[in-house]
């Protein structure tokens, strides 16, 4: 039968980008071996490796690579900092090994690790415990600029703690990946080696003198006068290094000892670099592994790995990762270059055939945790920690006060860009409008309530310059039914056949937002057409599209307060998003469903303004009741902290952290505004002020989204800072949580709306739930905290720049 070799690759597909950093193959490297696995046990799109790669060859690497760097150029080091840094990697895994870097000691690698702005998990592959100076010290610095730390044997822990003074929570223990093959008789494969009704010998890997070979080959006279079936195969080609500096003299040495003891029919070399599926058949077809290594400092060991993880029988020395891999019968050990050991130790097990497969299964069972799917899965387990708790190495809080001191006027310049004469395009990769991308009802209809609000505000011409092209595009978008499509291509053809729910909704407040405040008369009778037949047969169930719904029917009953079918409506709407907020609501959840995604303050504000306009206390109720409950999820430390897009927040799930969008602050600052205005409780209005300041900096990256200059927002706060495009929506939601702010700054308009007093609406704010959970802190700069996120047992300190621990991330054994 076949070699059962099962794909690597086995996790679920992630959306972080990682990059691994050692060498790879074809450059002949244990490092580069794994490098290779490890990054095939991971995302394949999403996972890019930067080679280190010597001066003297030039390798034919695979699409992967995609970058090199020559090992002993420190130029090269430095570029690949600022190559990552632009690249969009969300994480670096570093494969760290003294000899595979340039530099003394190997310290050139720290030259690529001091300015990156994004986390770095480093694989230690070797931890000595009496290092010199300059190893010491060169692995102090790489642990420093790393948040975390992965090691393949449990012994290198105290080590590192005692030894090089590491803090333990900083480390994680990993097992070096092996293949995941079946248990099978080694007979099956000898047959294509030659060696059918031979006991197999075997050790593997690139040869050096430290591999300890001719003690085994001191042994085998012993073994092989009562067991001349006995042949011991060498397999792997002479280490590239070694080969440099001495050529084949240690290869040779062992071949004339071979001579000398008579021993060329019981040893055979196969002096070459083979393939996986032939050295996981080399292995296959071996009755025992033996490593007889000279170093007592060897902290790993591959090929003692993918013995063990294959079920093999295995003698060896006491290196520290044989003790460890080796213990509980899962293996036989032997003294340091003791032959007669060796070789009773070889004897015992052939003649023991029953205790020799009682130790194949023993190995082979504890190799199920090592298989590269487990290990793959358990670095992907680290990077999404480590990449949610790191806080960046180039964010400093900004200085708040000198930041509102330049918003005296908000700058459209980037919604301008954005917006063409048939709309405002999407998305922005790197700032520059995507015109792949096209058009969205969506975008068209909060474009306008950001432009009509900024003219009402600031009286600019070129805010109301851009309401004429919203409202040709809404034209042109509505069905004869009066719904809306959503998606226009930029060749202006719509794309679907009718938006969604919350598309309608979010057209509708931007209608309602122009039949409020429009600046002239055509305006306001085109947006109103739109809208009363827009809401002449609309049927809404989703909570964020009625919520969307309510805030526009709000604003058109600001200009006509006896409109009678857009209240009744507007009651309709609300009631329905009562009702769903009733049956989700529990003790400890009081919610408009089991989910915190995106667009979340829309829904109590939506209860808010419904309650303005009827006096109904119910809505009133919900209102305050679910915004206390938004705030006691999302501000915390001084500061919003918003659910993440990439995982939201589950009634009875973690909350995610990355991913965080503007959205999210700029409703969360209009909610809160419009809570400060119905309540008169100036709680709100500084919280509101703060929901703005998340996009200013007061964050947990104490980075800032919006650009004062242009006026562009960043689309998300991700791992390692904020995005680098900067969309359509994310601008709209920035401006109108600014303009949230300066509306309270605004004289009352002539045209003032005639809704009834909502009664004893600060009372209610006092007695909801989850009001005294909040307790607001004027601080108005990013604080040091420490963030404690239930559930997955991981302290994060995100501290300032100066802080040199500030990147230490602990993670659960």
């Amino acid at each position: 039968m076949p070699t059962k070799v099962r794909k690597i690759h086995t996790n679920e597909e992630s959306a972080l980008k990682t990059c691994l950093i050692g060498t790879y193959p074809p450059r002949e490297c244990g490092i580069g071996t794994f490098t290779y696995d490890l990054r095939h046990s991971l995302n394949d799109i999403h996972s890019s490796v930067i080679a280190i790669t010597n001066e003297n060859t030039k390798y034919q690497y695979p699409e992967e690579i995609v970058f090199e760097i020559r090992q002993h150029s420190i130029d090269d080091y430095r570029l690949a900092t600022e190559y990552l840094n632009s690249s969009g990697v969300d994480l670096i895994c570093l494969q760290h090994e003294f000899g595979i870097f340039g530099g003394p000691d190997g310290s050139y690698i720290n030259a690529l690790l001091t300015n990156l702005r994004m986390p770095v998990v480093t694989t230690l592959h070797s931890v000595l415990t009496q290092p010199s100076a300059g190893i010491r010290e060169n692995l102090i610095r790489v642990a420093e600029l790393s948040d975390h730390l992965v090691v393949l044997n449990s012994r290198a822990i105290p080590i590192l703690s005692e030894v090089y003074g590491i803090n333990e929570q900083k480390i994680s223990l990993i097992h070096h990946g092996v293949p995941d093959v079946a248990f099978i008789d080694p007979n099956f494969f000898k047959d294509k080696f030659c060696v059918e009704g031979r006991l197999v010998l075997l050790t593997f890997g690139l040869l050096n003198p430290n591999k300890g070979i001719e003690v085994m080959i001191e042994a085998l006279p012993e073994i092989t006068r009562k067991h001349p079936e006995v042949v011991y195969v060498v397999l792997g080609a002479t280490h590239p290094e070694v080969r440099r500096a001495n050529g084949e003299e240690y290869r040779e040495s062992l071949k004339q000892r071979v001579r000398d003891l008579k021993l060329e029919d019981h040893v055979i070399f196969q002096d070459r670099y083979v393939s996986f599926t032939e050295l996981c058949e080399f292995i296959g077809a071996s009755d025992i592994y033996v490593t007889p290594y000279h170093s007592k400092e060897q902290i790993v060991s591959g090929t003692l790995a993918y013995a063990v993880g294959m079920g093999r029988a295995v003698i060896s020395t006491p290196y520290l990762y044989a003790e460890e891999l080796l213990s509980n019968g899962r293996g036989e050990l032997i003294a340091f270059g003791d032959a007669e050991g060796l070789a009773g130790t070889v004897i015992k097990l052939i003649e023991g055939e029953a205790a020799r497969h009682r130790m194949r299964k023993r190995a082979y069972e504890y190799g199920r945790q090592m298989t590269w799917a487990e290990v793959g899965k358990r670095y992907s387990e680290i990077f999404e920690i480590v990449a949610t708790v790191s806080a960046p190495k180039f964010f400093d809080p900004p200085e708040l006060s000198e930041v509102w001191s330049e918003l005296a006027e908000f700058r459209l310049d980037h919604l301008i860009s954005l917006t063409d004469d048939t709309g405002i395009i999407q998305h922005a990769i790197f700032g520059i409008p995507d015109r792949r991308s096209g058009y969205s009802a969506d975008d068209v209809g909060r474009a306008l309530v950001a432009a009509v609000k900024h003219y009402r505000r600031f009286r600019d011409a070129k805010a109301w310059s851009l309401v004429p092209k919203y409202l040709s595009f809404l034209q042109q978008a509505q069905l004869p039914d009066g719904c809306f499509h959503n998606f226009m291509n930029y060749q202006r053809q719509f794309t679907d056949e009718v938006g969604s729910e919350d598309t309608q909704g979010r057209v509708l407040w931007g209608l309602g937002t122009v039949v409020a405040d429009g600046k002239d008369q055509s305006a306001r009778a085109l947006a109103r057409d739109l809208f009363e037949k827009a809401l002449r047969k609309l049927k809404l169930n989703y909570p964020r599209a009625l919520a969307y719904a309510v805030c526009g029917q709000y604003e058109f009953l600001r200009r006509y307060d006896g409109a009678a079918q857009v209240r009744r409506k507007m009651e309709h709407f609300a009631g329905r998003l009562a009702r769903i907020y009733e049956q989700s609501t529990s003790k400890d959840w009081h919610w408009f469903g089991d989910d915190l995604t995106y667009a979340n303050a829309k829904m109590p504000e939506a209860m808010l303004l419904a309650a303005e306009v009827t006096g109904d206390e119910r809505f009133l109720r919900i209102g305050l009741e679910s915004l206390e409950f938004l705030l006691a999820q999302t501000y915390r430390d001084g500061m919003f902290d918003f659910p993440g897009n990439q995982g939201w927040q589950h009634r009875h799930g973690k909350r995610a952290i990355f991913g965080q969008q503007p959205i999210e602050a700029g409703y969360t600052a209009e909610a809160l505004m419009t809570a400060s205005r119905i309540t008169h409780d100036d709680r709100y209005e500084r919280l509101a002020r703060v929901a703005v300041e998340w996009l200013l900096g007061r964050n947990r990256l104490g980075a800032s989204l919006y650009d004062v200059n242009s006026g562009a927002c960043a689309d998300g706060l991700d791992p390692r800072g904020p995005s680098l495009n900067q969309g359509a929506e994310s601008v709209i939601c920035c401006l109108l949580g600014l303009l949230s702010l300066s509306s309270m700054e605004e004289s009352e308009l002539d045209l003032s709306p005639r809704f009834v007093t909502v009664p004893n609406a600060k009372a209610s704010s006092r007695q909801t739930p989850a009001a005294n959970t909040l307790h607001f802190s004027p601080q108005s700069n990013g604080e040091k905290y420490v963030d404690e996120e239930p559930g997955n047992g991981i302290v994060s300190s995100l501290r300032g720049k100066s802080d040199p621990d500030r990147k230490s991330v602990a993670l659960p054994s």
